[in-house]
């Protein structure tokens, strides 16, 4: 394999022109091999970018060469480990792992995201010899932003400033409760929340419209509806801690799962659970049987995650 050396003198009495020389050679991802020595490997970019700073670097009082130098195994396995750029990608995926669209309003989380593709621009271009992390960084970035996207033009509830009020359950018996029809993670798992834990014999309106929602409903999970997004809360975790259910460890660990189905986030259980909803989506389309199907899956892993407490 050929690689391109760099061998530079700096100029020791211009410091602008050191630090712009050297500046240039660290954008390039070149790898040191001592001081003054630079490596890349050959191609027709990475020369015309070296030509470039040797002649800056000539021109600002210094001196340059730029040889050519062919490596054979495993010379050149040690060369491309260089030039490993996992723990780049590795760092950039952690944050994104932790990026949570509830943290923020929609503007900063924007913001959020440009940074982060600017930072995973700036790795891919010194990124010489890609691996599958490449890939998958690029994939989950895109996934983040199409997700504040669907969120933007879907209407999804704005987080609203503060914390769940405290509610006695006593006092919301027999009620009616409505949200947007066709249900989601976070609607689905807060009607069965409701029915389940909060009134067992809650009634649900699906509305096609939140602006037709009736006066004596409770709404949720729409803006301006009684119970939406609170904090850093989706309208499940917000309707756990206003009903006093937060200490149940199952419910906590179902609503991590329903939190980054919602808006993303972290959860084991939420890459299994959900091809199921997604399969249950396509099968069914009455919001009733949803609730009715989609609630026997969540009672299914609220059992489960009871029983691996209990266990532990």
């Amino acid at each position: 394999m050929l690689w391109l050396l760099l061998i530079i003198t700096l100029p020791t009495e211009n410091t602008s022109a050191r630090m712009r020389v050297w500046r240039t050679i660290k954008a390039l991802g070149c790898s040191s091999l001592r001081d003054g020595v630079w490596l890349l490997p050959a191609r027709d970019n990475t020369r015309m970018a070296l030509e470039s700073s040797a002649e800056d670097t000539r021109k600002s009082g210094g001196d340059a060469w730029i040889l050519e130098a062919a490596t054979t195994d495993p010379q050149t396995e040690s060369f491309v480990a260089l030039f490993d750029r996992s723990a780049d990608y590795t760092a950039l995926l952690d944050e994104l792992a932790q990026y949570d669209p509830l943290a923020n309003d929609l503007a900063t989380n924007r913001k959020l995201l440009r940074s982060f593709a600017k930072r995973l621009a700036v790795i891919i271009e010194t990124d010489y010899f890609p691996t599958t992390l490449q890939a998958t960084t690029s994939q989950r970035l895109l996934a983040a932003e199409a997700d504040l996207r669907a969120r933007a033009a879907k209407n999804e509830p704005a987080f609203r400033q503060g914390e769940p009020e405290k509610l006695n359950p006593t006092d919301y018996q027999n009620k009616t409760w409505a949200t947007r029809q066709d249900l989601w993670a976070d609607r689905l798992a807060s009607a069965w929340l409701i029915r389940r834990f909060i009134d067992p014999q809650a009634q649900f309106f699906w509305l096609a419209d939140t602006a037709e929602c009736p006066a004596d409903a409770l709404g949720f999970d729409f803006d301006g509806a009684h119970f939406t997004h609170v904090g850093p809360y989706v309208t499940f975790e917000a309707l756990m801690l206003s009903f006093g259910l937060e200490r149940d460890e199952a419910l906590q660990r179902l609503g991590k799962l329903v939190h980054a189905l919602d808006v993303g986030g972290s959860a084991p259980e939420a890459a299994g659970f959900l091809p199921l909803l997604q399969g249950l989506k396509r099968r069914v389309v009455d919001d009733d049987q949803l609730l009715r199907e989609g609630g026997q899956l969540l009672d299914d892993l609220y059992y489960a995650f009871s029983t691996q407490e209990h266990a532990l």
